[in-house]
Protein backbone atom coordinates (compact mmCIF):
# COMPACT_ATOMS: atom_id res chain seq x y z
CA UNK A 1 0.00 0.00 0.00
CA UNK A 2 1.46 3.41 -0.95
CA UNK A 3 2.37 5.80 1.82
CA UNK A 4 0.19 8.82 2.44
CA UNK A 5 1.51 12.40 2.65
CA UNK A 6 0.99 12.22 6.42
CA UNK A 7 3.24 9.13 6.53
CA UNK A 8 5.97 11.01 4.70
CA UNK A 9 5.70 13.88 7.17
CA UNK A 10 5.85 11.45 10.09
CA UNK A 11 9.00 9.81 8.75
CA UNK A 12 10.62 13.17 8.03
CA UNK A 13 9.88 14.24 11.60
CA UNK A 14 11.69 11.14 12.83
CA UNK A 15 14.73 11.92 10.65
CA UNK A 16 14.77 15.48 12.00
CA UNK A 17 14.50 14.22 15.60
CA UNK A 18 17.44 11.89 14.96
CA UNK A 19 19.40 14.88 13.61
CA UNK A 20 18.68 16.89 16.73
CA UNK A 21 19.60 14.05 19.09
CA UNK A 22 22.87 13.42 17.24
CA UNK A 23 23.75 17.11 17.26
CA UNK A 24 22.97 17.44 20.95
CA UNK A 25 25.17 14.43 21.73
CA UNK A 26 28.13 16.20 20.16
CA UNK A 27 28.63 13.41 17.60
CA UNK A 28 28.47 15.76 14.63
CA UNK A 29 26.41 18.29 12.71
CA UNK A 30 22.61 18.62 12.71
CA UNK A 31 21.83 15.94 10.15
CA UNK A 32 19.70 12.80 10.40
CA UNK A 33 18.31 10.22 8.01
CA UNK A 34 16.17 7.10 7.94
CA UNK A 35 15.44 4.42 5.35
CA UNK A 36 11.90 3.08 5.12
CA UNK A 37 10.66 -0.07 3.39
CA UNK A 38 7.02 -1.18 3.39
CA UNK A 39 6.19 1.44 6.00
CA UNK A 40 8.88 0.23 8.44
CA UNK A 41 12.13 2.00 9.38
CA UNK A 42 14.97 -0.33 8.46
CA UNK A 43 17.89 2.10 8.72
CA UNK A 44 18.77 5.09 10.88
CA UNK A 45 21.68 7.44 11.03
CA UNK A 46 22.86 10.80 12.22
CA UNK A 47 26.05 12.64 11.49
CA UNK A 48 28.90 11.11 13.52
CA UNK A 49 31.84 12.81 11.80
CA UNK A 50 33.20 14.18 15.09
CA UNK A 51 32.53 11.06 17.14
CA UNK A 52 34.25 8.79 14.60
CA UNK A 53 36.86 11.22 13.25
CA UNK A 54 35.55 10.11 9.86
CA UNK A 55 34.59 12.71 7.23
CA UNK A 56 32.40 10.12 5.47
CA UNK A 57 30.18 9.46 8.50
CA UNK A 58 27.27 11.55 7.27
CA UNK A 59 23.70 10.72 8.29
CA UNK A 60 22.67 9.34 4.91
CA UNK A 61 25.74 7.09 4.68
CA UNK A 62 25.13 5.70 8.17
CA UNK A 63 21.42 5.12 7.46
CA UNK A 64 22.20 3.42 4.13
CA UNK A 65 24.75 1.13 5.79
CA UNK A 66 22.27 0.28 8.54
CA UNK A 67 19.48 -0.47 6.06
CA UNK A 68 21.71 -2.57 3.80
CA UNK A 69 22.88 -4.55 6.82
CA UNK A 70 19.24 -5.07 7.84
CA UNK A 71 18.31 -6.26 4.34
CA UNK A 72 21.46 -8.28 3.77
CA UNK A 73 21.82 -6.60 0.38
CA UNK A 74 23.77 -3.70 -1.12
CA UNK A 75 20.79 -2.07 -2.81
CA UNK A 76 17.72 -0.38 -1.38
CA UNK A 77 15.19 -1.20 -4.08
CA UNK A 78 11.67 -0.58 -2.76
CA UNK A 79 12.95 1.83 -0.10
CA UNK A 80 12.54 5.53 0.58
CA UNK A 81 15.14 7.71 2.29
CA UNK A 82 14.15 10.66 4.47
CA UNK A 83 16.94 13.08 5.30
CA UNK A 84 16.86 16.27 7.31
CA UNK A 85 18.83 18.15 4.64
CA UNK A 86 19.45 18.01 0.92
CA UNK A 87 22.31 15.53 0.53
CA UNK A 88 25.86 16.70 -0.04
CA UNK A 89 27.59 15.44 -3.22
CA UNK A 90 29.06 12.40 -1.41
CA UNK A 91 25.71 11.39 0.08
CA UNK A 92 23.87 12.04 -3.16
CA UNK A 93 26.30 9.67 -4.87
CA UNK A 94 25.74 7.06 -2.14
CA UNK A 95 21.98 7.40 -2.55
CA UNK A 96 22.25 6.79 -6.28
CA UNK A 97 24.53 3.78 -5.75
CA UNK A 98 22.09 2.34 -3.19
CA UNK A 99 19.20 2.78 -5.66
CA UNK A 100 16.23 3.55 -3.41
CA UNK A 101 12.95 4.33 -5.14
CA UNK A 102 13.01 7.95 -3.96
CA UNK A 103 14.16 10.31 -1.24
CA UNK A 104 12.77 13.29 0.60
CA UNK A 105 14.76 16.10 2.21
CA UNK A 106 13.83 18.93 4.58
CA UNK A 107 16.41 21.76 4.54
CA UNK A 108 18.18 22.80 1.35
CA UNK A 109 21.89 23.00 0.67
CA UNK A 110 21.51 26.80 0.96
CA UNK A 111 20.07 26.35 4.45
CA UNK A 112 23.10 24.18 5.31
CA UNK A 113 25.50 26.76 3.86
CA UNK A 114 23.92 29.40 6.08
CA UNK A 115 25.06 27.48 9.18
CA UNK A 116 28.56 26.72 7.90
CA UNK A 117 28.08 23.52 5.86
CA UNK A 118 28.70 24.85 2.34
CA UNK A 119 29.20 22.22 -0.38
CA UNK A 120 29.05 24.64 -3.30
CA UNK A 121 32.82 24.50 -3.79
CA UNK A 122 32.56 20.73 -4.38
CA UNK A 123 29.89 21.19 -7.04
CA UNK A 124 32.17 23.76 -8.73
CA UNK A 125 35.15 21.37 -8.58
CA UNK A 126 33.24 18.76 -10.62
CA UNK A 127 33.37 21.03 -13.67
CA UNK A 128 37.16 21.49 -13.57
CA UNK A 129 39.82 19.30 -15.13
CA UNK A 130 41.15 16.98 -12.40
CA UNK A 131 44.59 18.60 -12.42
CA UNK A 132 43.05 22.08 -12.00
CA UNK A 133 41.01 21.27 -8.89
CA UNK A 134 41.90 22.64 -5.46
CA UNK A 135 43.11 19.12 -4.65
CA UNK A 136 44.90 18.23 -7.90
CA UNK A 137 44.47 14.73 -9.32
CA UNK A 138 47.01 13.16 -11.68
CA UNK A 139 46.41 9.95 -13.60
CA UNK A 140 49.11 7.25 -13.34
CA UNK A 141 49.14 3.45 -13.71
CA UNK A 142 46.33 3.16 -16.25
CA UNK A 143 47.92 0.29 -18.23
CA UNK A 144 48.33 -1.87 -15.13
CA UNK A 145 44.86 -1.06 -13.83
CA UNK A 146 43.22 -1.74 -17.21
CA UNK A 147 44.52 -5.32 -16.99
CA UNK A 148 42.46 -5.79 -13.82
CA UNK A 149 39.44 -4.27 -15.59
CA UNK A 150 39.92 -6.69 -18.49
CA UNK A 151 40.04 -9.58 -16.03
CA UNK A 152 36.76 -8.34 -14.46
CA UNK A 153 35.12 -8.44 -17.89
CA UNK A 154 35.94 -12.17 -18.19
CA UNK A 155 34.26 -13.21 -14.92
CA UNK A 156 31.00 -14.88 -15.91
CA UNK A 157 29.30 -15.15 -12.51
CA UNK A 158 30.03 -11.63 -11.22
CA UNK A 159 27.41 -9.51 -9.50
CA UNK A 160 26.93 -6.20 -11.24
CA UNK A 161 25.97 -3.17 -9.20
Amino acid sequence: MPLLPSDHQKFMSIAISIAQAGMRSGAGGPFGAIVVKDGEIIGRGHNIVLAQNDPTSHAEIIAIRDACSHLGHFQLTGCTIYTSCEPCPMCLGAIYWARPDRFFYACTRSDAANIGFDDQFIYQEFNLDPISRSIPATQIGQEQSLKVFEEWKTIDDKTLY
